[in-house]
């Protein structure tokens, strides 16, 4: 009886005799190494070359109607893998070695999946890739949205694919771990996350069920945003006191540059500039206010502007609203406004600036550095 296995020595074997010097590790995962395996199950292996030579050793066939996919992974996505950097991170946890070209090279990859295993301690990264994975199924939403009349069930279904497979990544992230099984497979281990977007079930079932196009992109829409605040929820459980002179230090001295530029812009009228100068200027600061105060950045996805908050209680002065390409000079005022407002809070929260009165005090300050 053919058993698939044999297929992965015949492989080892060309390794060893072709390619000893040019692959690192070749190992297998999937269903055969999860033990779930049926009759039909194919055998999902790789393995991590360490030259263009290497890489040479790439086949997919078919051998008694089961198909075969030895493909590469390089060190560096492997390494991504095992940071959650790459949504297939269960290839390297599940994975069982079969080859490996020496000791060190053994260790490296068992590095990687001792790795897998002590990343969730640290939590805010794991929600910010999460938030990363969110931003990709907007891109699904929009193709949506372009198509908001159209009754084309296949368009709709393939965008929902795209906005579900994203999102349900990004609440494996948001629980700190990885999906272990594929598509189809996962949803006893999704359902029984410790954190989950309220009507989870639900959504799922009419996004993968139902045959109304204007339905799926409701049910879309809704998980979306029911993950997203999931998603804020999460972040504000890292909220640390504000700490104003680590987390700002240098900012003013950096910022003022283009504060500048944005004053120049308004004395020459160069409108343009100004535009996306004044913008830039005021998003930069919220955001950095925000983060002095919470001790981690907004949301990039959030529509509201409420990460603006700090800068509005700050009494810092509205530069956005005053745009007017006819009339620059009250922008010009308030940007200077600004400059000597934002110096001021900064002080007062005990931020040091560096500022020097000559160059004599500057080469003071260095000499005192040495």
């Amino acid at each position: 009886m053919f058993h698939v296995m044999k297929v992965a020595d015949v492989l080892v074997r060309h390794i060893k005799k072709v390619f000893a010097e040019d692959i690192a590790i070749v190992a297998y995962y999937g269903s055969y190494a999860q033990g779930t395996a049926t009759s039909r199950s194919d055998l999902d292996f790789f393995f991590i070359p360490l030259n263009s030579k290497g890489y040479n050793a790439s086949i997919q066939f078919v051998l008694h109607g089961i198909s075969f996919d030895f493909w590469p992974i390089s060190w560096e996505r492997a390494e991504k893998m095992a940071c959650y950097e790459d949504s297939k991170t269960s290839i390297i946890a599940d994975s069982i070695v079969l080859y490996s070209r020496s000791e060190n090279d053994l260790n490296r990859f068992r590095q990687l999946k001792q790795t897998i295993i002590t990343c969730p301690q640290e939590g805010l990264p794991f929600l910010e890739r999460a938030e990363a994975k969110i931003g990709e199924a907007y891109v699904y939403l929009h193709k949506m949205n372009q198509h908001v009349n159209s009754e084309d069930l296949t368009f709709h279904r393939h965008q929902a694919y795209g906005v579900l497979t994203t999102i349900l990544y990004s609440i494996a992230l948001i629980n700190r771990t990885y999906l272990v099984k594929g598509w189809g497979k996962n949803t006893e281990q999704i359902m029984n996350f410790s954190l989950l977007p309220d009507r989870l079930d639900t959504l799922i079932h009419t996004i993968m069920h139902s045959i109304s196009c204007e339905t799926i992109h409701s049910a879309c829409e809704e998980l979306t945003a029911r993950t997203l605040q999931l998603l804020k929820e999460q972040l504000n459980e890292y909220t640390s006191p504000p700490a104003y002179p680590t987390r700002m230090k240098g900012f003013y001295e950096e910022i003022k540059g283009t504060l500048d530029k944005v004053r120049t812009a308004c004395e020459t009228n160069d409108y343009e500039t100004a535009f996306f100068g004044a913008i830039h200027v005021q998003d930069l600061i919220s955001n950095f206010l925000f983060y002095a105060e919470n001790g981690f950045w907004p949301s990039t996805l959030d529509p509201s502007l409420e990460y603006q908050s700090v800068y509005k209680e700050s009494g810092l002065p509205n530069i956005v609203s005053i745009l007017d390409n006819k009339e620059m000079s009250e922008l010009n005022k308030a940007i200077e406004d600004l400059d000597s407002s934002l110096r001021s809070l900064l002080l007062s929260k005990g931020v040091h600036i560096h500022e020097f009165r000559s160059i004599e005090q500057l080469e003071k300050y260095l000499s005192e550095q040495e």
